[in-house]
């Protein structure tokens, strides 16, 4: 048993024997950390400014629609530079912004419109970042540890979106809001620090795209054309807009639903934690991305969307959250993998770019849409036509799916049965005649001395005609 225990867990962080991943690792957790206090630091900055909904709203769109936008040129750009220095370069950029964020909270000066015009800011870097850092990971790794460390870094950001409301919580209530931003501002330091270190000649890296006219038109058919590519952003997309903004359901759960408080939503967010981390660990400890595992994990998750809607009491969503956190990370784990492994390194950032457009662009689009429908036909409706959309959406992938191998069994089948009968098939009166002329030996007839005699057939030699023949 301690021998079956001590192998899984050596198989689920095999990629962390890698001297550059292991640093990048390490940087991206405190990274994620200290990006999860400025996030929830800022959703009280904009509070204690405004007390407006509405503001919350645009803040958020404000940090999202850059990605929506413009995230497929942050693609272009991935695969045009230098990966590691383009990295180095956000980083910075992002610490600045924190840092200026920070100053102004803890000077008091800091106003709505700063915090606008700094969100934008930091939206336009994450719209570079974020491809360049989903990229960057196959340069990290072989193609063999590459599913392992997708699924390690989707463990960082579960155990940083668990762990980072938490520790900002204790610091917003005992020091200020303020410390939460500068701490972000050092841990993007921690992150130049190990890209800096990083030995490049043992990076996996690829050729560079030289500058032309095109490329994005140029990713675009080039994902539409590959099937696996095409599928899963499509899958990602209706899943993406319309379920993964489930988190906003869990306060209305926890208040609307099952009339709790603040102790009742810290418990159904715990629980999912707990969901998610299992999720991200088994991402972790599959070799490959499979599409029956991409499809098996988004009906997994679309079913227990509409079992929490359904569930009658706190109980069972507690019960019924974990396996849905668990099924939700690892669909979102196994599609990047899936989309990394099966881009050609030319496109990998187009191709990342879109997956983050997808799934973190779409958030300006399916929140107050799924927010809509919850305050007017209730969460529980929500939640359930969250599940059914990513049901639809999965059920129709997997039919496709089922098609496509039919089709290409008939055509195996057709081919072996083709074969076989050709080579039954008795020869032809014609093709019998051919070989019957091609094997049976010429006959010639040789001229006698004397005219009388009657000429007697004989094969013809050709191969000692050349020599002469003796007359009888």
């Amino acid at each position: 048993m301690t021998e079956t225990i001590r192998l899984t867990a050596g198989r689920m962080f095999r990629s962390l024997h890698i001297p550059n991943y292991r640093r990048y690792f390490i940087a991206q957790t405190v990274s994620m950390t200290g990006t999860w206090l400025q996030a929830v630091a800022q959703i009280w900055l904009v509070l204690s400014i405004t007390g407006s909904p509405v503001a919350l709203g645009i803040t958020s769109a404000l940090q999202f629609a850059p990605m929506l936008l413009f995230g497929a040129w942050g693609g272009v750009i991935a695969d045009r530079f230098d990966k590691r220095r383009i990295l180095m370069i956000t980083q910075v950029l992002a610490a600045v912004i924190a840092l200026a964020l920070g100053i102004l909270t803890v000077t008091g000066i800091v106003t709505l419109w700063m915090v606008y015009v700094l969100t934008a800011l930091w939206g336009v870097v994450i719209m570079i970042d974020n491809p360049t850092r989903q990229s960057f990971v196959s340069e990290l790794v072989d193609p063999e540890h590459l599913s392992n460390a997708v699924g390690l870094n989707s463990t960082v950001l579960t155990a940083a979106r668990t762990a980072g409301p938490a520790i900002a919580g204790i610091l917003i209530s005992t020091v200020g809001i303020g410390i939460c931003f500068l701490l972000n501002a050092l841990s993007y330091i921690v992150v130049v620090g190990a890209l800096a270190k990083m030995d490049v000649d043992e990076l996996h890296q690829t050729e560079l795209v030289p500058r032309g006219k095109g490329q994005l038109r140029e990713g675009f058919r080039y994902i539409w054309a590959n099937p696996v590519l095409r599928s899963t952003l499509l899958l990602m997309a209706v899943v993406g807009t319309l379920a993964f903004n489930f988190r906003m359901f869990v306060p209305l759960l926890a208040d609307k639903v099952f009339s709790g408080n603040a102790a009742t939503f810290g418990l159904l967010s715990a629980m999912m934690g707990v969901g998610t981390i299992f999720g991200a660990l088994a991402s972790a400890a599959t070799s490959r991305p499979t599409r029956k595992l991409l499809l098996a994990s988004a009906l997994t998750f679309g079913a227990f969307l509409v079992a929490l809607g359904l569930a009658p009491t706190l109980t069972w969503a507690m019960v019924i959250i974990v396996p849905m956190g668990a099924a939700s990370i690892l669909f979102a784990a196994t599609a990047n993998s899936t989309l990394q492994m099966e881009a050609a390194p030319a496109m990998r950032g187009r191709v990342m770019a879109l997956y983050a457009v997808v799934f973190l662009g779409s958030t300006p689009v399916g929140g107050p849409l799924m927010g809509y429908v919850a305050e007017h036909m209730g969460t529980r409706a929500a939640l359930a036509l969250s599940g059914v959309a990513t049901l639809v959406a999965a059920t129709f992938a997997l039919r496709k799916r089922l098609r496509r191998e039919a089709a290409g069994v008939m055509r195996r089948a057709g081919n072996t049965l083709s074969t076989r009968r050709d080579a039954r098939r008795p020869a032809s009166r014609n093709q019998r005649a051919g070989e019957g002329r091609r094997s049976a030996p010429r006959l010639s007839f040789r001229r006698t001395r004397r005219s009388g005699d009657v000429p007697e057939p004989r094969p013809d030699h050709r191969s000692s005609s050349s020599s002469g023949s003796q007359p009888r």
